[in-house]
């Protein structure tokens, strides 16, 4: 196990105490979800929660800082601040911000538009155009 995906197992379990805590490699880093709800990015050895307009001033407040990355020479940021230091030492003082983490991607699930679902292929076709006609020469 790399030393990468040690801190991420850590984080883990410091977010275990509100629900089934995983998490899963992606783009260098790891994404960690409670209970199916996308909560936090762990890069590096740094945990950032998801926020939004109702949680974000309590993160600032505390001095946290945001998620920023580099995308084709411009940096960008993301929903997502660390945590306080000392949260990073028990479940028990986690837990306060790992709370507004999943609050914020509840209210996010519930604001954004239901998906499209895809018809198969089979479907298209049964419902689509007529055949084309045959060329002839």
């Amino acid at each position: 196990m790399t030393v990468k995906d040690e801190f991420a197992s850590y984080c883990v379990e410091l977010l275990g105490s509100l629900g089934g805590a995983r998490s899963r490699r992606m783009f260098g880093g790891h994404g960690i979800y409670v209970d199916d709800l996308f909560v936090a990015i762990v890069t590096g050895e740094r945990l950032y929660l998801k926020v939004d307009d109702e949680s974000r001033a309590r993160f600032e407040a505390a001095g946290c800082q945001p998620f920023v990355y580099d995308a084709n020479g411009k940096s960008m940021s993301m929903s997502y601040y660390s945590v306080p230091d000392d949260a990073m030492e028990s479940r028990e003082l986690m837990q306060p911000w790992a709370r507004l983490a999943v609050e914020a991607a509840l209210r996010a699930r519930t604001t954004k538009a239901p998906a499209k679902t895809r018809r198969p292929a089979a479907a298209k076709k049964a419902r689509g155009a007529a055949p084309a006609a045959k060329r002839t020469r």
